[in-house]
């Protein structure tokens, strides 16, 4: 009997080739990469690897990322964003940690550290002096 594991869906691997262009949002389980071009938002719990070739006009929410490609808006990734030297962003980072190599480009406001990722159920009264009761 098979079984049917979360693990399998997960590890999907997604290919947009070059010379493709999508144009709309984007939501997935697992791996991604982008050669081509999106214009639209893309939210995955994987990772995101944009290739040289790749563009991505948008909002960008992903575990991790790796970034050869341009990127115009916002990336926020939770666990570690490598920009590598062919990179170019435009646009804030949000990221817990972060790696870039000489030649990349990055214009916007980078946040990092856990401070700066979304609020969990352990972190909810940070920044307030009262807790509240639930």
């Amino acid at each position: 009997m098979a079984k049917n594991n979360e693990t399998d869906v997960t590890a999907a691997i997604n290919l947009i080739g070059v010379g493709t262009d999508i144009k709309g949002d984007i939501s997935s389980n697992g791996d991604i990469r982008i050669d081509g071009s999106l214009t639209g938002n893309l939210s995955t719990t994987g990772k995101l690897v944009i290739g040289e070739t790749g563009k991505i006009n948008g909002e960008i929410v992903c575990k991790n990322s790796e970034v050869l490609g341009e990127i115009k808006g916002k990336i926020k990734v939770n666990e570690l964003l490598s920009l590598k030297a062919t990179a170019k962003i435009f646009g804030d980072i949000t990221t817990k940690k972060l790696a870039i190599e000489p030649g990349s480009k990055f214009t916007g406001n980078c946040n990092m550290g856990e401070e700066s990722m979304p609020f969990t159920k352990t972190d909810n009264n940070i920044g307030s002096k009262e807790s509240k009761t639930v």
